[in-house]
């Protein structure tokens, strides 16, 4: 089974106002185990980084000036996620971001059924208790101390292992039917031999037996 772990970097909060994408981070995931595979691109925006937005990512005007834009890189990237389900952390916003770009470009819409949205499981599994990726680390003992500024492939990395607790650890992906056996060490173990137990009774067993039932008063099997 073939997932897809994706977070976004944007310009801003709205897609609708004229935000744009900056980065994406996917993670493949297959039978809920990362693959090694994963898919990251910086894109230019084409409009200014606001202060604020900087502040969060750390991604400048200037550094991302040199990058490609997102019709560039668009078929690369949904030539990577294909069909696959992707698991992303509130999934409104970045599926609004990457439709709002897809749009753009006058390329169909991913549909929001391809999405599984972090924030509503933790919710659901957690009631109550904070959802962001940050506090499900805590909970979870996942390390994030190399999140001093959100970043789209840190990000996804830090969620898929949130993902798979979520889903009840790694036990899914554990594939052990298919392990192969070492038989080199093994030795068949040395029998021993007895001679088959008689079992027809003797005529002191006939004897005893017919002892016994004599002595026994009003029996079912006489009635």
């Amino acid at each position: 089974m073939r997932e897809i772990v994706l977070d976004t970097e944007t310009t801003g909060l709205s897609a609708k106002t004229g935000d744009r994408l900056v980065e994406i981070g996917c993670i493949e995931l297959i039978n809920h185990l990362p693959s090694g595979e994963v898919y990251h691109q910086y894109i230019n925006p084409g409009v200014p980084m606001p202060r604020e937005a900087q502040e969060v990512h750390g991604l400048s005007e200037e550094f991302l000036s040199d990058k490609p834009e997102f019709l560039e890189i668009v078929d690369a990237f949904l030539d990577f996620v294909g069909t696959a389900p992707l698991i992303i952390h509130n999934a409104s916003f970045d599926m609004g971001f990457i439709n709002s770009e897809l749009d753009r470009i006058k390329r169909d819409p991913l549909p929001n059924s391809q999405a599984i949205d972090t924030v509503l499981m933790a919710r659901r599994k957690y009631p109550g208790s904070p959802a962001s990726l940050d506090a499900l680390c805590r909970r979870f003992e996942i390390d994030n101390t190399a999140r001093t500024l959100h970043g789209a492939l840190l990000d996804a990395e830090l969620l898929a292992e949130v993902y798979l607790e979520l889903i009840g650890g790694r036990q899914p992906g554990l594939v052990l039917a298919n392990a192969p056996l070492d038989v080199s060490n093994i030795r068949e173990k040395e029998r021993i031999k007895r001679q088959p137990r008689p079992h027809q009774p003797t005529a002191e067993e006939f004897k005893a037996h017919a002892e016994f039932l004599a002595r026994l008063k009003n029996p079912v099997w006489g009635k």
